[in-house]
């Protein structure tokens, strides 16, 4: 029996959709292959304070203008784990399970040097599918052969995975043509985001464009609730 597989670039700490994908797939592939993007989602990501929605963004080292892969991204000294940890920790800790979830994370701040950004941004992917309790095959880019185009490269992954169906996001329709997977006889699936119950959550109007780290803070081992496909 044939494989649903989902291939996507890590980000720092992502949002609840992200695991959701993970969670809907027998293999998730990280593809850091791919070209760093700035002010993108692979080093930052936002929380909830009482001022609104900041930024926690992790330093890196870029090349000229940027020609460098995610894997190849250096992140830029050590200062800002404890800064990013004490920023958490600050806007979070009135949350009703800070304490068991901060049990889990701070070591990954506070215990752990990170040289490069994929890897702490995969360490901290692995950390949550782990508390969420999702049991999804994950795997990397450098597992397989890259072949060349866009959606070339995505079918062929996905044939070399044992794939039978790809899960998207709905972003990438602008590049995906849907004719190659057909003509291949990979099932295309385009994940909906929409429809995500709120949940009680600190400081004002509920906003979902946040990390996850908000939802499992807030809600803990009930997180699977308020998502689509972790509790499954």
């Amino acid at each position: 029996m044939g494989k649903k597989i989902a291939i996507i670039q890590s980000d720092y700490i992502p949002w609840k959709g992200y695991f959701d994908i993970i969670a809907k797939a027998d293999e998730f592939i990280v593809f850091d292959e791919m070209q760093y993007t700035r002010r993108d989602w692979r080093n930052r990501n936002k929380i909830k304070t009482s001022m609104g929605t900041q930024w926690l963004t992790v330093p890196v080292k870029v090349k000229g203008r940027y020609n460098q892969t995610i894997l190849e991204t250096e992140i830029s000294g050590s200062g800002w784990k404890k800064k990013h940890w004490k920023t958490i920790a600050y806007n979070y800790h009135r949350a009703m399970h800070f304490e068991e979830v901060a049990s889990v994370f701070k070591p990954v701040y506070l215990e752990n040097d990170y040289l490069y950004l994929s890897d702490l941004n995969r360490t901290l992917i692995h950390a949550v599918c782990h508390y969420l309790d999702i049991n999804t095959t994950i795997s990397t880019s450098l597992d397989y052969t890259l072949t060349d185009g866009k959606t070339e490269r995505l079918v062929s992954l996905c044939e070399q995975a044992g794939g039978v169906e790809y899960i998207s996001g709905t972003t990438a329709k602008g590049y995906i043509d849907e004719k190659i997977f057909e003509g291949r006889g990979i099932t295309l699936t385009w994940f909906d985001y929409d429809g995500y119950p709120e949940y009680n959550q600190l400081w004002g109007d509920f906003n979902h464009n946040v990390t996850i780290l908000d939802l499992l803070f807030h809600c803990g081992k009930e997180a699977p609730r308020y998502m689509k496909e972790v509790c499954k």
